[in-house]
């Protein structure tokens, strides 16, 4: 259970009691920012212990732990003291960003309930704790987050600030102190409008204006260049927030890769197209048709991928949905069209 102290010395207490090996303390802001500061010691026996504080009046604090970056997936420890005086620390799973989703007594950390401490001393919270590893850690990015709200039957409220920084837990350093939301915000931007919306745009007036010669070969053009450059800096602002936050998402990077090294490739087959009349045309428009759609089917699954090891909220999934939706029932339309048109030409020709 964990306990609240009153008395000053009660600091020095914990921080001796939690801390035998070497002391590191990681600052993630100023004095009078509300963000927490991180003090802990990593011992031999692979126990992290963890002294946590930050500017406090009423709310909740709490450090989570992630094995891919990112606060949604990951299992943080939770501090509070409650109206009546009681002091809380709990695990908690944060599984979505709805406060439905954020689940007390979940998670994949292993701690001892009884090593934990809570105490709030000149407007600051203590919130003391141990967890058990398997190995010690090494580099690792670490989100912190506060609420102002007290929970209510262990249901934290949305956070009133949040920050993260990738942490060295086996030299103290630290690196980085927020998570590059903005940089996140614009790598998924930019993949989706580019390999989401543009691109498949771009192969439907391939595919169904060809009546429109020569527009449509320059439209099919330049769509496709525009969206390949603009989704090639979606994944440059990809590469950029991994090295920021070493995110463990191996499908989606290597979807990724493979993609771009697809759309690579049509780049290149369009400046090596043989001539119309060429025995080796036909060849080269069946290799730019089926690797066009395979970039298309698989860009299509990692945005799906990306929006949900990302995290992303409702307005994402809707708005991706909804684009997707009526690129299908465009190409549907257009399809039946086409073999109706084929089927009435088709009936039409007499035979002699």
């Amino acid at each position: 259970m964990a306990r609240a102290f009153g008395v000053g010395a009660a600091v020095l207490v914990v921080v001796s009691a939690f801390f035998a090996p070497a002391l590191v303390t990681a600052q993630t802001g100023s004095c009078d920012d509300p963000l927490p500061t991180e003090l802990y010691a990593q011992g031999g026996d692979n126990v992290l212990r963890v002294v946590l504080s930050a500017m406090y009046s009423s709310g909740w604090v709490g450090m989570a732990f992630s094995k891919d970056g990112l606060m949604v997936g990951s299992s943080a420890m939770v501090g509070w003291v409650g109206k009546k005086g009681q002091a809380h620390v709990k695990q908690f799973a944060l599984n979505g960003k709805a406060p439905s989703m954020v689940v007390a007594d979940r998670g994949f950390l292993v701690s001892n309930g009884h090593a934990h401490t809570v105490l709030v001393k000149q407007a600051k919270i203590y919130l003391a704790f141990q967890l058990n590893f398997d190995s010690q850690l090494k580099k690792q990015q670490v989100p912190f987050a506060f609420g102002s709200a007290i929970p209510v039957n262990d249901r934290l409220a949305e956070h009133q600030g949040k920050t993260s920084i990738t942490f060295d837990f086996t030299t103290g350093s630290s690196s980085g102190s927020s998570f590059p939301s903005g940089l996140k915000r614009t790598h998924g931007a930019l993949n989706l409008f580019a390999w989401g919306v543009l691109l498949p745009i771009g192969a439907i007036i391939a595919r169904y204006c060809r009546g429109w010669d020569p527009l449509w070969f320059y439209l099919h053009g330049g769509i496709q260049f525009v969206g390949f450059i603009l989704g090639l800096a979606g994944v440059v602002a990809g590469v950029s927030l991994y090295g920021k936050i070493q995110a463990d998402v191996p499908a989606h990077r290597g979807l990724g890769i493979f993609v771009l090294v697809l759309g690579i490739l049509q780049i290149l087959a369009f400046f090596l197209r043989p001539n119309k009349d060429s025995k080796y045309r036909k060849y080269w428009n069946w290799y730019h048709h089926w690797v066009g759609r395979l970039v298309l089917f698989f860009a299509a699954v990692n945005i799906v991928l990306g929006i949900k090891v990302g995290g992303a909220g409702n307005p994402w999934k809707i708005g991706y949905g909804f684009s997707l939706a009526i690129l299908l029932i465009t190409i549907i339309t257009l399809e039946v069209l086409v073999w109706t048109r084929r089927k009435n030409n088709s009936g039409a020709t007499t035979t002699y």
